[in-house]
């Protein structure tokens, strides 16, 4: 047996330091900064994404655009213009209140369908003197050819017309016209809605309630198609739409101009009733039912404004929340 009485004493495994003399350096000062902490916090209206903040910044300029309502305080300032539609691209408008209003408003027109055998009643006399006025070819169809060609979903009302595909304006021109007009700019912008009944309710709305204009973007969002023209009973043919190549930069554009962006949202900031902005030139942003605004569109509005519901509704419909506001804007508007 391996003698071992001799062996120096201690845990076993234990290290003991061989290095004598050299003391551990203490901190001198290292950390004198983080145990100081950090600077002040800023105050909430100094912190840009705050909604103080927020409010901040939208009531410094709103003084700074008090009496700017001339076409010509606008910065030239163009965000692109909308993207360029083939030739042989075309749409079907179907229903009698849209189609007439189409032909009222003199929208280019190729081909007017209409039902054999269809009642006529004040609105098909009207829109067969229009077409024929116009020139515009006529052609008599059986109905179930008239539901092919229009789609077995769409209730065309007994006629059809065939118009080029939709010719977006651009979002400063509509902005300028109004400004031209002495009046105060009203618009709305989609931020990721793809219903086209959304679009066409918000297009309705707009025109009933004084709005110059909507912008949809270019990308993830409906564009104004045959549903969106039906939905809006003919509000299409006289209330302009841009498409803005990016939203986020068409909003600072209109806001370089002078306009007020203002997002609907639930957990907003600010409640409808108690907006100050109303009588300013203002765009409305209106966010998809499911995702609402995207962040860089939050960033970028001057308030986020929620509607005041009842607690046993969760949320609006997209084309219903526009619909309020756009009333609410009216109303404060008619009252000065």
């Amino acid at each position: 047996m391996k003698n071992v009485s001799g062996s120096k004493k201690g845990r076993p495994g234990a290290v003991r330091s061989g290095r004598k003399g050299n003391k551990q350096v203490g901190s001198g000062g290292q950390g004198a900064q983080a145990l100081e902490g950090r600077k002040p916090t800023p105050k909430a209206e100094d912190r840009p994404y705050h909604p103080a903040g927020k409010r901040k910044a939208a009531k410094e300029r709103l003084e700074a655009a008090r009496g700017r309502h001339g076409a010509s305080s606008a910065p030239q300032q163009r965000t692109g213009r909308p993207p360029q539609r083939k030739s042989d691209d075309s749409e079907l408008v179907t229903g009698r209140n849209s189609v007439l209003e189409a032909l009222r408003t003199k929208t280019p027109s190729t081909t007017l369908y209409v039902a054999s055998r269809i009642e006529v009643d004040d609105r098909v006399k009207e829109i067969l003197a229009l077409a024929n006025h116009r020139g515009v070819p006529i052609i008599e169809l059986m109905r179930p050819e008239l539901d092919r060609i229009t789609g077995h979903d769409s209730v065309h009302q007994g006629v059809a017309l065939k118009v080029p595909a939709y010719e977006y304006a651009v979002s400063e021109d509509i902005v300028e016209r109004a400004f031209a007009k002495d009046e105060v700019p009203l618009m709305v912008a989609l931020d990721g809605i793809t219903d086209p009944r959304n679009l066409g309710a918000i297009i309705r709305s707009t025109a009933a309630f004084g709005g110059h204009g909507v912008i949809v973007p270019q990308r993830r969002s409906v564009g104004v198609t045959a549903s969106a023209w039906k939905t809006s009973a003919g509000a299409a043919a006289r209330t302009p739409v841009a498409m803005a190549p990016n939203l986020t930069q068409t909003l600072k554009s209109l806001k370089s101009m002078g306009l007020f962006v203002l997002g609907l949202d639930g957990g907003g900031d600010v409640e409808l009733d108690a907006l100050e902005l109303a009588d300013r030139p203002i765009v409305i942003v209106v966010g998809s039912e499911g995702k609402g605004l995207s962040r860089l569109v939050t960033e970028t509005c001057d308030a986020i404004v929620s509607i005041p519901i009842s607690s046993a509704t969760e949320s609006l419909n997209a084309g219903i929340a526009a619909s309020v506001t756009l009333w609410e804007v009216a109303r404060r508007r008619r009252a000065e």
